[in-house]
């Protein structure tokens, strides 16, 4: 089997994995099969569904470096989609179900639960980053689209501060997902004190 040919089959699991659980999801709220409370489940899962996506982009580089496999770095693009494509519905199914689209109720969360503007501004992140990850936009951004990819780092922190704050009283889970994090920023702190760095950049 050709690179090509695998390459395929990821991403084809890939599309798999990330479609067959969110529309499961979906189905199972629909026809009351999601818990007590379909809503809150289905708001949960997008949300949890989008870090745990995040955190596998931050990984691919690492994993294609360690098990030298160059091509598996062309997945991060389509699993970075799917983290905002999670993160999307995360935000819409809060604004649908909880606030019926009501603009100024949303505005006034905002206001009133901080977290919930921390994770607007990580979901405003991921959505620039979504925006530019087409090829055309890479070739017009050249040598910034790198400096615009970069603060994927930032939104990781803003993510996981929202659901840190939205857990309230279960601070394990939270803490899991900081140590995994952490550890994944540490890996990449070279290239992130470059970033932070402008003089310090080759």
């Amino acid at each position: 089997m050709t690179k090509q040919h695998l390459l395929w089959w990821v991403k084809a699991v890939i599309h798999l994995l990330a479609l067959t659980p969110i529309t499961l999801n979906y189905y199972w709220s629909i026809t009351d099969q999601n818990g007590a409370d379909p809503v809150k489940a289905i708001i949960h899962f997008t949300g949890i569904g989008a870090l745990n996506l995040l955190i596998i982009t931050l990984m691919v580089s690492l994993i294609a470096k360690y098990f030298k496999k160059a091509w598996f770095m062309q997945t991060r693009r389509l699993i970075g989609l799917y983290c905002f494509f999670y993160a999307a519905t995360h935000v819409l199914n809060f604004w649908w179900f909880e606030l019926n689209f009501q603009f100024t109720l949303f505005i006034e969360e905002l206001v009133k639960r901080p977290y919930i503007w921390l994770g607007m501004s990580g979901f405003v992140i991921l959505f620039v980053l979504a925006v530019t990850s087409p090829f055309f936009a890479k070739r017009k951004l050249g040598k910034n689209w790198q400096l615009v990819h970069n603060w994927i780092y930032p939104a990781s922190l803003l993510v996981w501060i929202h659901f840190y704050w939205s857990r309230k009283a279960d601070i394990t889970e939270p803490l899991i997902y900081l140590l995994i994090i952490l550890s994944l920023l540490w890996f990449k702190r070279d290239k992130i004190g470059r970033w932070l760095k402008p003089n310090t950049r080759t």
